[in-house]
C-alpha cells in the first residue's frame, strides 16, 4: 500500500471524524466469486432512517358475534350441551366420510346447533403413528369439515375439553337455520 502524505496535519474535527466512521465500521465477509471489494468512501454515521421491520403475528380470530361468543366461552369450558354425537373411532375413511356427511348434514336440518365428532386418538399419541398411516381419521375430518358439502353448513370447528374426549373429538358448531 503506497502511503500519500498531503503534508498538513488533520485538524482535530478531522480526527474525530475519523474515529467515529472507524468504530463504526465492519469488516465485509465477501464470498470468492465476488473478488476483491472496491475502497469504501467514509461518510459520517448516520442513524438508520428506516425502523426496523416487525415480526410478524398472525392475527388472532375474530370474535363470534353476540351470542356465539357466550357460546364460543361455554365450549372452551367444556360446558356447553352437545346436542348430537357420531363415534367415528374405529372406521375406515371410506366408511367415515359418508357417515360424517350424513350426520352433519342430519343434524343440520333438525336444526341442531353443537356437534361431538369422535375421531380418536389414533393408535397412541406418538407422532410415530401419524406417520405410519395411524390416526388417519383425526387429520382427515377437520379437512372433510372445511370442503363441500359441509363447509357452508359449519360455523366453527374447535377441539374438545378432555370431559368430551379432548385430542380425540372435535367440537362442531353449525350455523343457525334462516
Amino acid at each position: 500500500m503506497v502511503r500519500r502524505d498531503s503534508g498538513r496535519k488533520p485538524s482535530p474535527e478531522d480526527l474525530a471524524l475519523w474515529r467515529k466512521a472507524v468504530a463504526s465500521a465492519r469488516p465485509l465477509h465477501l464470498s470468492a466469486s465476488c473478488g476483491p471489494a472496491p475502497p469504501a468512501k467514509l461518510r459520517p454515521a448516520e442513524p438508520a432512517r428506516h425502523p426496523a421491520p416487525k415480526p410478524t403475528v398472525p392475527a388472532p380470530p375474530k370474535p363470534l358475534p353476540g351470542p356465539d361468543r357466550k357460546r364460543a366461552a361455554l365450549l372452551r369450558r367444556g360446558k356447553l350441551k352437545i346436542e348430537a354425537r357420531i363415534d367415528l373411532h374405529g372406521m375406515t375413511l371410506a366408511q367415515a366420510h359418508p357417515a360424517l356427511i350424513g350426520f352433519v348434514t342430519g343434524a343440520a336440518q333438525e336444526g341442531r346447533r353443537q356437534l361431538l365428532v369422535i375421531t380418536g386418538k389414533g393408535a397412541g399419541s406418538d407422532p410415530a403413528f401419524l406417520s405410519e398411516g395411524r390416526g388417519v381419521l383425526r387429520r382427515q375430518v377437520p379437512h372433510w369439515l372445511r370442503s363441500a358439502p359441509l363447509a357452508p353448513l359449519i360455523l366453527d370447528v374447535a377441539q374438545a375439553h378432555a370431559r368430551h374426549g379432548g385430542a380425540g373429538a372435535l367440537y362442531v358448531t353449525l350455523r343457525r337455520r334462516r
